[in-house]
C-alpha cells in the first residue's frame, strides 16, 4: 500500500520507483558526456593512428559537436509527438551504433561520419532524459532529484579525460569507443524494462514546425561551429565572422517565426519572459563556459607549465570532479529547503576563489594549494548546477518543460564553446599561434574568474526558499508511491 501524508506536511519523499528511474537515465546520459571528452584526450593519438593533419583530426570533435547542435532542439518535439521511452530507447540505440562505427573506423573520414552519427544519439538522449526526470519528479522534489541527475552533466566532462587518459595509456585508440558499448546495451535492456510505457496517442499529432527547424538548428549549429574555430583561428578570420554572421541570422529570422507562427514552436521564446527561467538559463549558459574552460585549461596547465604526463594530467583533475560529485547532492537535497537563491550565489563564490588561485599561480606553487582550490571549484559547481537546473522546472508550466529543457542545453553548449574559444584565444596570445607561457595562462584563468561573478549576479534573481504548502482540512493526500507516467508535453 502507497505510503500517504497530508498535503503540506514536508517535502515528498524519494521512493525506489523514483531512484531507479533517475538511476537507469542517468547510466543513459553519462555516456555522451564521457565520450566527449574521452576523445577530447586522444585528439593526438588519433591524427598519428590516421595519418591526419591536426586540421582534419579536429572535426573528430567538430563534427560530434555539430551533431548534437542539430539534434538538441528537435528532442522537445520528438518526445511530444512519439513518446519519452520510443526516443529515448531510438537515441541510445543511435548512440549505439555509432560508438561501434567509430571503433571500426578505417580513415579519418569514415571516423569523422561515424562521430556524427554518435552526436545525433548523444544530442537527443540528455534533453529526453531531462524532460523525462523533471516529470516524474514533479515541483515538490525536483530540486533533490537534479541533484542526482545532473551527475551527467557536470561529473562526465571531468571523470572523462582521467578514463581517456587510462585507456589510452594501457589499450588501443578503438577503446574509447568500445566502452561504450557494454553501457549503452545495460540502458537499453533497463530502460525497456523501467521506464513507462508511452501512452496511446490522443487528439491531433503534435505539429512539426518545419521552419523552426530549418532555421534554430542550423543556427545553433553555425554557432557552435564558429566558436570551436575561434579557439585556434581568433575571432576575426572568415570562418568564424561568417559562422557567427549565419548562425545569428537565422536564429534573428527564428525570433521572429517563434513569436508570430500559431504552430507550437520548436522553442517557445515566451519563456524568457519570466525573471526566474531568464536566470536560470544565464547561470546554466556562464556554468557550460566556466565548467569547460576549466577542463580544457587544468589538463594543459599541468602538461605545459608544470611537466606532467597527459595520465597524470588527468588524475590530477580528481579533486575537481571530487568537490562536484559531494556539491550536488549536498546542493540537491537543500534545493528543495532553502532555495536556490541561496546556494547558486555561494556555488558561485567558490567557482571564483578556486579559479582565482590559478590566476596568480607558477611553476612552483604548492600543489596543495591547487588540489584545494580545484575541489572548492568542483564542489561550487555542484551548488549551482542542481539548483539552477531545478529552478528551471519550477519557472515554467508542466507542458512547457521540454521546450525549457532544450533552451537550457542550447544555451549551455554555446557557453561551452565560447568558454573554450576565449581561452584558447587568450593562451595563444591573441591568435598569433605563440607558445602559452605561465603568464597566459594565469590570464586564461580570469575568464572562468569573471563567469563566477555574473553567475553570483544571476543567482540572486533565481527563485528563493519554497513556501509550504498548508493542509487544509479535508485536502486531499499526496502519495509517494513513485512517478507518475510521463506523457511530454501536448
Amino acid at each position: 500500500m502507497p505510503v500517504t501524508k497530508p498535503v503540506g506536511s514536508g517535502p515528498a519523499r524519494l521512493d525506489a520507483a523514483l531512484l531507479t528511474l533517475v538511476g537507469v537515465m542517468v547510466l543513459g546520459g553519462m555516456m555522451s558526456y564521457l565520450d566527449a571528452t574521452i576523445v577530447n584526450v586522444g585528439i593526438s593519438t588519433l591524427g598519428g593512428e590516421f595519418h591526419a593533419t591536426l586540421a582534419t583530426i579536429e572535426w573528430v570533435t567538430t563534427g560530434y559537436l555539430l551533431a548534437v547542435a542539430l539534434a538538441i532542439p528537435l528532442a522537445g518535439w520528438a518526445v511530444a509527438r512519439f513518446g519519452a521511452k520510443r526516443m529515448w530507447l531510438l537515441g541510445l540505440s543511435v548512440f549505439l551504433i555509432g560508438s561501434t562505427l567509430c571503433a571500426f573506423a578505417r580513415n579519418a573520414e569514415g571516423l569523422i561520419a561515424f562521430r556524427v552519427v554518435q552526436g545525433f544519439g548523444g544530442g537527443m538522449v540528455d534533453p529526453i532524459m531531462m524532460t523525462v526526470v523533471a516529470g516524474a519528479a514533479g515541483p515538490a522534489r525536483i530540486g533533490r532529484v537534479m541533484g542526482l541527475v545532473s551527475v551527467p552533466i557536470t561529473l562526465g566532462p571531468v571523470v572523462g579525460p582521467v578514463v581517456g587518459g587510462l585507456l589510452l595509456d594501457h589499450f588501443s585508440w578503438q577503446w574509447m569507443f568500445l566502452v561504450n558499448i557494454p553501457f549503452a546495451l545495460a540502458a537499453i535492456v533497463l530502460a525497456v524494462r523501467v521506464l513507462p510505457a508511452d501512452p496511446p496517442p490522443s487528439g491531433d499529432p503534435v505539429p512539426f514546425d518545419a521552419l523552426g527547424v530549418a532555421l534554430l538548428s542550423p543556427g545553433f549549429a553555425a554557432i557552435v561551429f564558429a566558436l570551436s574555430r575561434a579557439g585556434g583561428d581568433g575571432f576575426g578570420s572568415t570562418k568564424v565572422l561568417v559562422g557567427l554572421a549565419v548562425g545569428v541570422a537565422l536564429f534573428a529570422a527564428y525570433a521572429v517565426h517563434a513569436l508570430r507562427t500559431s504552430v507550437t514552436p520548436l522553442l517557445d521564446l515566451r519563456l524568457f519572459g519570466g525573471r526566474g527561467f531568464s536566470a536560470s538559463v544565464t547561470t546554466m549558459f556562464l556554468l557550460g563556459g566556466g565548467l569547460f574552460s576549466l577542463l580544457f585549461l587544468l589538463p594543459l596547465y599541468y602538461q605545459q607549465v608544470r611537466g606532467h604526463t597527459v595520465l597524470e594530467s588527468g588524475l590530477l583533475l580528481a579533486p575537481l570532479g571530487l568537490g562536484t560529485l559531494i556539491g550536488m547532492p549536498v546542493a540537491g537535497s537543500l534545493a528543495d529547503k532553502v532555495g536556490a537563491r541561496r546556494l547558486v550565489p555561494a556555488g558561485a563564490l567558490l567557482i571564483g576563489v578556486g579559479a582565482l588561485v590559478f590566476t596568480g599561480s607558477s611553476p612552483g606553487t604548492s600543489q596543495a594549494a591547487l588540489t584545494a582550490a580545484q575541489f572548492a571549484a568542483g564542489f561550487g559547481m555542484g551548488l549551482v548546477g542542481a539548483p539552477t537546473m531545478g529552478s528551471v522546472y519550477k519557472t515554467v508550466p508542466g507542458e512547457s518543460v521540454a521546450g525549457a529543457t532544450g533552451a537550457v542545453f542550447i544555451l549551455n553548449q554555446i557557453g561551452a564553446s565560447l568558454g573554450i574559444a576565449v581561452v584558447a584565444l587568450i593562451l595563444q596570445g591573441g591568435g598569433s599561434h605563440a607558445a602559452p607561457t605561465a603568464d597566459s595562462f594565469s590570464d586564461a584563468f580570469w575568464w572562468p574568474v569573471a563567469a563566477a561573478v555574473v553567475v553570483f549576479a544571476a543567482g540572486l534573481l533565481l527563485p528563493g526558499k519554497p513556501e509550504p504548502v498548508p493542509a487544509a482540512a479535508g485536502a486531499p493526500e499526496e502519495t509517494s508511491a513513485g512517478p507518475e507516467p510521463v506523457t511530454g508535453p501536448t
